[in-house]
């Protein structure tokens, strides 16, 4: 699961570009079930958003913590960036706002959705999953990780 925390102060991106920019994200993840993809905006008051201890509304911050895929190496990590920041592009590049960002990624096996193990890449259950849009219980069949 791709979990993007995007930081910026209030006002900088509006309803409806957050709407976008949350579906551009999920579009990067064309393997992934789509519910595996998280984007949560953190809107901070103008006071409380400082870089290099001066206040800063023109900064947007987007950490990104990567579960589903993990180690994927150098080039596929470029590839992942560079698809995010241009899902990003048109709110804030194209609109002269500085931004950082980065990817984290997390251990595999200490994550959950709805308290299952999730399914292996590309195997049946993780398609079952993507089809029903949500963690549903597969058998062993399914998952060779069972």
């Amino acid at each position: 699961m791709p979990l993007h925390r995007i930081y910026s102060v209030k006002g900088v991106f509006s309803p409806d570009d957050k709407k976008a920019i949350a579906e551009g994200i999920t579009n990067v993840y064309k393997v992934l079930p789509k519910f595996y993809v998280v984007v949560v905006f953190i809107d901070v008051d103008k006071d409380s958003f400082y870089i290099g201890g001066k206040a800063n509304d023109r900064f947007v911050r987007i950490n990104t913590q990567h579960l589903a895929r993990t180690n994927i190496g150098g080039e596929r990590e470029k590839q992942v960036l560079d698809a995010i920041e241009a899902a990003f592009a048109p709110y804030v590049k194209d609109r002269g706002l500085d931004w950082e960002i980065n990817i984290d990624q997390a251990e595999r096996e200490t994550w959950r959705e709805n308290g299952l193990a999730p399914p292996m890449p590309g195997t049946d259950a993780e398609k079952h999953w993507a089809e029903v849009d949500k963690a549903v219980p597969f058998t062993k069949g399914d998952d060779a990780r069972i």
